[in-house]
């Protein structure tokens, strides 16, 4: 049965033995790596894998081998036909498409003022609420005012996400939440890039033994002379900001997996979360961003500009949010998000944004040549390479 494994695994460049392949064997039949896809992942990977740079080889290896319906046979993948979908599947087909031209008359809407005048007289107009059609504010329809509505500019109403991926006002209470840090599958790279960005030196109490040290004095003196000395640590301090919740939920595991490699590689570390573009405050927790903010003016005071600040988002948004007051999406900003990220880079100039969206895609999206040009060209792809290049220029 596992035999495919075995040629997959060493098709993939993973030198796994026969003694290695019964071992696993011996191990599935005692019972090990049974129960979920996950104890069996770890229990190949444990008798499998012998030194960690085979390890992200095992990894394509083993998605490939067990990776879901998209890898099994035609005949198998066949049965699938004739199960009842989901209704929210079938709810989705109900949604309106906009064709070149009606997407043209909803663009010479034109500025969030025009938007928000329109909106105000169409609220005026309706009475209850709108199933489909592409005027009154309602669901499955094509409304600039609705849920799942298009508009070029991103206004919502009524909707937990975005089909269009950026809006320019959003009048949800929407929840968004915390970044696992204990997510450890896919940081090893991400881990060796960010070292790079290290600076040690010998801080706190003289616990470590100085072996040089000793020696010397003990060759001075003529008798056993036990020196010690403080312990090396990593002393970068680093300012986290992550993009959370909009079209940022397409790269949580990336941003994941970069949260959890920065914990583990620095340990002065601190971690802050804002949406889309940075504004007057930021948040710890997404759980209470309505309730626990904190001053960004704060942060700028109390951290002087020994400190690193990456920031992580796919800074895709309406370049209102960064050029104009009142242009964040869920507050009323009273200056723009361009002047907070001046800000912060005068105050912090050893700065970078990383962003997990490809870099072939970044000249789409006039909101990420904004951002690109505020930071003076430091942003960079969520990718080991990337993160390289960031801490480079962050040195």
């Amino acid at each position: 049965m596992f035999l495919p494994f075995l040629e997959t695994l060493r098709r993939h460049g993973v030198p796994v033995s026969l003694r290695e392949h019964l071992t696993f064997l011996a191990g599935l039949g005692a019972g090990l790596g049974r129960g979920t896809p996950e104890a069996l992942y770890h229990f190949a990977r444990t008798a499998l894998v012998k030194d960690e740079r085979h390890l992200d080889r095992f990894d394509r290896a083993f998605a490939e081998c067990f990776g879901g319906l998209d890898a099994l046979p035609a005949s198998l993948a066949l049965a699938v036909e004739g199960v009842d979908l989901p209704p929210d599947w079938l709810e989705k087909l109900l949604e309106g498409r906009l064709t070149a031209a009606e997407k043209a008359a909803v663009a010479a809407l034109g500025r969030p003022e025009r938007l928000l005048e329109a909106l105000g007289r169409r609220l005026a107009e309706q009475r209850g609420r709108h199933q489909g059609g592409a005027k009154w504010m309602g669901t499955a329809g094509t409304s600039p005012f609705g849920a799942w509505g298009y508009n070029p500019e991103g206004l919502r109403i009524g909707q937990d996400r975005g089909r269009e991926r950026r809006a320019v006002k959003v009048w949800d209470r929407r929840e968004f939440r915390n970044l696992d840090g204990e997510a450890g599958l896919g940081t090893r790279n991400l881990r060796v890039a960010l070292r790079r960005l290290r600076a040690w030196a010998r801080e706190g109490a003289a616990e470590e033994l100085d072996l040089d040290g000793t020696i010397g004095a003990t060759a001075r003196a003529g008798w056993l002379d036990l020196r010690t000395r403080p312990e090396r640590r990593n002393a970068v301090r680093v300012l986290l900001f992550l993009d959370a919740g909009g079209s940022m939920d397409a790269h949580v595991r990336a941003a994941e997996a970069l949260f959890a490699a920065a914990r583990a590689e620095f340990r002065n570390l601190e971690v802050w979360y804002f949406h889309n573009c940075l504004y007057d405050h930021v948040w710890r927790d997404n759980r209470r961003r309505h309730d626990d903010r904190t001053p960004t003016d704060h942060l700028l005071r109390s951290h002087g500009p020994a400190w690193r600040a990456v920031f992580v988002g796919d800074a895709e948004m309406s370049p209102y949010e960064i050029t104009h007051p009142g242009g964040a999406v869920e507050q009323w900003n009273r200056e723009p998000g361009a002047v907070w990220l001046a800000r912060a880079l005068a105050q912090w100039p050893r700065a970078a944004w990383l962003n997990p969206v490809p870099e072939a895609a970044w000249d789409a999206t006039p909101s990420v040549g904004l951002i690109r040009g505020i930071f003076g060209g430091r942003m960079y792809p969520l990718t080991p390479d990337g993160i390289a290049a960031a801490t480079r220029a962050m040195r």
